[in-house]
């Protein structure tokens, strides 16, 4: 791009004044952002173009990955990394008096995702273009990402999320491939030539305009696109009440996830993502006829890949397409929309497997509901010549039942691949929560186990480190992650394992200014940096984490001879803003920070720290900091997580449950190199299918646990009143629903031995390198090969 820093200043000046119509004296750092980025998305369009017209040759087989999050991040520190030219930026810039790090400041997170969810998709992204793979993201540009939390009193306050306030600099707006999603209405069927035809009467349209952004691959000339879709009217209807049209147009791409509570947010959620899907496929179609013309080979070329359950529309959306559209009988319609669409599984929780109202469904999406029938119809036909006589089975396996639309019976049945994303949680879906339907298309179930990008995840976000392992073991690992194993050469090498407690104690003082800054609280960058960040939720038991500190706080205070190695307990999460019980996990963790970091009993034994709005960019300084990564979830109920994967590969120490990718990780690094404690998977189920377990048998038997307990209600922490009653009472009077007293015991003494290990540091920093050594499997590049060889069926190009 540049052969030398002056080259670069030159034109960096040069489009200044063109980009910003001023002199260098008289710009500022938000038209030196602006410039920057600017120049890099121009300079990779050649490549960009390059890539489409590739795939346009080749003609061969594409795979479109469809998701309602995409947790992108900062880009412009990740694109100039895999472009090469990082140092040429950073030391031109510097000559021109300009900090780059200061110009990443000003870059938002583009917030579209909620958790791991949208983090995968950004990091198989990234994976495919870094090798060279035809595969591009379909997601929503919401103009409000998920929202921002501030915490005022303890208490999570949304607000909502700004990333184009000033604009996106790596968006292409293309009004010019615009398409029309039909609402409402009705459907009416007439007979042509002797075939049934339907009409879509009297709808309501919102216009679908895509913002492209470039995926630009590591150290490669492929450059993917993300096409986000903005929801904008149509033609504005006459007589009707033209405010209100617009209003309720420009909703559907306004906020990610709004409240479900009510119909009218059911609603607008069913809407985005039909939204999303029909966008998506329309544009699919242009650029396959560009290619090859007839659909009937749709899917020899084409792979529509669902993340979850939330684009499953796209089955009735491609077969109303072959149908309506293209005049396809309904036999050849079905058989190449099952061969088209795969689907990913992200859970084990019930509650989370979607399912819509009929009421809803019906009169919102008519031509697509009048499809889904259809397809229940003759499903069940086949399960009836099955199991003739078994309606339970039929009942239990039906894509329509009880009033609803179940999306991932859909997803299931409309679908050629399902797959887990850990090897427990494909077992799961096996054996239990989908074991009737495996039974039904055993052929279909497969396991990917999630990765990570290592380039943001390491590269990026902790060059320190990267440097390390560069000087040590070359440069391969960065595009071939499984390298990092030669890292075990040096586990008897002083001078690399001093380098790298170096490395890990810088990380943390600077993690420790930025908690200084935000939270004002001074922490001992000696101490263990115990971190739990990611989604607040019960399952993932936070309140296991809190009563540990509370535990821990008592014995301090009430034993004289106590000691332990001074902790920080490091928190960062957002609870969705209906999760009434989640919130008040976030104030109970607040109100014990508030206790705990004013005793100067405690003085710095311990500190209690909440990470406000925590997001991608807090990440990135979070997870290089950490020494404990905490993965605690109920056993069986985290389907992998990708945050543990994170913190192994920057030198953190997994305290976790058999569960997830926990169990692959304890694989790999062996007993002796992660802290593992509670219930299995299958203790955790046996429990609720045959009962016997009694959560008020471990509070009257175990004073810790009933201090701890009774100090959410009894006055302990003032000023608070009945606040924290919805918590006892779900420990006690609801029978403690995620097993945390149960496995307070064990996590306490596997606590206890976390923080014995952790007096000896050259002990410690060997099991950390043996973690970082073994990460490399763990990279979203291996996950993609498995992709793109066992379901999708694309080539490197």
């Amino acid at each position: 791009m540049f052969s030398s820093t002056t080259e670069f200043k030159n034109t960096f000046l040069k489009r200044l004044n063109m980009v910003c119509g001023k002199s260098f004296s008289e710009s500022s750092e938000r038209d030196h952002y602006q410039t920057l980025g600017i120049m890099i998305r121009e300079f990779v369009s050649h490549d960009w173009i390059k890539t489409n017209e590739r795939y346009l040759a080749a003609k061969e087989k594409q795979v479109y990955y469809l998701s309602i999050e995409y947790l992108l991040g900062k880009l412009l520190r990740q694109n100039l990394i895999n472009l090469g030219i990082e140092e040429t930026v950073q030391v031109g810039l510097s000559e021109l008096g300009i900090d780059l790090s200061n110009l990443e400041e000003l870059e938002s997170d583009a917030g579209l995702g909620n958790g791991g969810l949208g983090r995968l998709a950004a990091c198989f992204l990234d994976s495919l273009a870094s090798l060279n793979l035809p595969g591009h993201g379909h997601g929503i540009r919401y103009k409000h990402g998920l929202f921002e939390q501030k915490i005022v009193d303890g208490y999570q306050v949304e607000l909502p999320e700004q990333w184009l306030r000033s604009g996106n600099v790596w968006e292409v707006r293309k009004a010019d491939l615009a398409v029309k999603i039909p609402f409402w209405g009705k459907v009416e069927g007439r007979t042509e030539n002797g075939r049934l035809v339907f009409q879509h009467l009297n709808a309501e349209t919102v216009t679908a305009v895509p913002h492209d952004m470039p995926v630009i691959g590591y150290n490669s000339e492929t450059v993917n696109t993300l096409r986000l879709w903005n929801a904008e009217p149509s033609q504005f209807p006459i007589h009707e009440d033209i405010l209100k049209y617009k209003r309720e147009t420009e909703s559907v791409s306004e906020f990610l996830y709004p409240d479900d509570t009510h119909d009218e947010g059911k609603i607008l959620r069913l809407k985005q993502q039909y939204f999303l899907v029909s966008a998506s496929i329309q544009s699919i179609i242009k650029t396959y006829r560009k290619q090859h013309g007839n659909l009937k080979e749709l899917h020899q070329h084409v792979c529509i890949h669902i993340n979850d359950t939330h684009p499953v529309l796209a089955i009735p959306e491609l077969m109303r397409v072959l149908i309506d559209e293209e005049g396809f009988d309904w036999d050849l319609a079905w058989n190449i929309t099952r061969q088209t669409i795969s689907y990913t599984n992200h859970t084990t929780l019930s509650e989370a497997l979607e399912k819509w109202p009929i009421r809803i469904f019906q009169p919102l999406l008519p031509r697509i509901y009048m499809i889904v029938e259809e397809i229940n119809e003759r499903f069940c036909g086949e399960l009836w010549d099955k199991y003739t006589g078994d309606w339970d089975r039929i009942a239990r396996l039906a894509v329509i039942a009880d009033g609803f639309v179940k999306m991932a019976h859909l997803a299931i049945v409309g679908s050629f691949s399902v797959n887990g994303v850990a090897k427990l949680h494909t077992e799961i879906l096996k054996t239990r929560e989908m074991n009737q339907f495996y039974q039904l298309f055993p052929e279909k179930f497969n396991n990917k186990t999630n990765g990570i990008a290592h380039r943001r995840w390491l590269l990026k976000g902790n060059p320190d480190l990267s440097n390390l392992i560069t000087d040590s073991i070359g440069s391969s690992w960065t595009q071939s992650p499984a390298d990092l194993i030669q890292l075990l050469n040096y586990q008897h090498d002083s001078s690399f394992m001093e380098q790298l407690l170096k490395i890990k104690r810088d990380n943390k003082e600077r993690l420790a200014e930025v908690i200084q800054s935000k939270n004002g609280i001074v922490v001992d960058s000696s101490a263990i940096f115990d971190v739990q960040v990611k989604r607040l939720h019960a399952y993932k038991r936070q309140l296991l984490k809190v009563l540990h500190i509370m535990y821990l706080y008592n014995r301090i205070k009430e034993d004289s001879s106590f000691s332990m190695v001074p902790r920080v307990f490091i928190f960062g999460a957002k609870a969705s803003p209906g999760y009434y019980y989640a919130k008040k996990i976030i104030k109970l963790i607040n109100t014990v920070a508030d206790k705990v970091n004013n005793d100067p009993f405690i003085g710095d034994k311990m500190k209690v720290v909440f990470l406000e709005n925590y997001r991608v960019s807090l990440a990135e300084k979070v997870f290089p900091a950490a020494d404990l990564s905490e993965q605690i979830s109920t056993a069986s109920k985290e389907a992998s997580g990708t945050g543990n994967m994170k913190f192994m590969i920057n030198g953190a120490l997994t305290v976790g449950t058999m569960d997830g990718a926990n169990i692959e990780i304890h694989e790999l690094v062996g007993d002796e190199n992660i802290f593992t404690f509670g219930l299995s998977a299958d203790e955790v189920l046996h429990y609720y299918q045959h009962g016997g377990y009694q959560s008020i048998e471990y509070y009257h038997h175990d004073s810790r646990i009933r201090q701890a307990v009774d100090q959410l209600v009894n006055g302990f922490f003032p000023g608070v009143y009945n606040e924290f009653e919805p918590i006892f009472d779900s420990l006690l009077e609801e029978n403690d629903q995620y097993f945390v007293l149960k496995d307070f015991a064990s996590y306490a003494d596997t606590q206890k031995t976390i923080g014995e290990t952790f007096r000896d540091q050259q002990v410690w920093q060997k099991k950390c390198l043996v973690n970082i050594a073994h990460a490399g499997y763990f990279s979203s590049d291996r996950t993609i090969k498995e992709y793109a060889d066992n379901i999708w069926g694309i080539k490197p190009q």
